[in-house]
């Protein structure tokens, strides 16, 4: 079996445990981790879907969370333009 197949049974089987929030998670990204580093041209083929699955298993597995937007701020009002009373 191909270096390429094993990843995306891997990542299958990720994503079932994803939806069914089970605690083999770390050793599924251990060990496409580790695939993907035997072999790093496998990442090229990678589909963005089975990307997707590999960055939803890493943001669940470190409890993070990707920006989706970025928070805008007031803008500050330039030196020139300030008064007493700003202060």
């Amino acid at each position: 079996m191909s270096q390429a197949l094993q990843i995306q049974e891997k990542l299958m089987a990720l994503e079932a445990q994803l939806n069914d929030a089970t605690p083999n998670i770390a050793t599924l990204l251990r060990d496409i981790h580790s695939s993907l580093k035997k072999d790093p041209d496998v990442v090229t083929i990678l589909s963005e879907e089975e990307c997707s699955i590999l960055v939803r298993g890493l943001c669940k597995q470190t409890s993070t969370e990707i920006a989706t937007k970025a928070i805008k701020t007031k803008p500050k009002k330039a030196l020139k333009s300030l008064t007493l009373d700003d202060l």
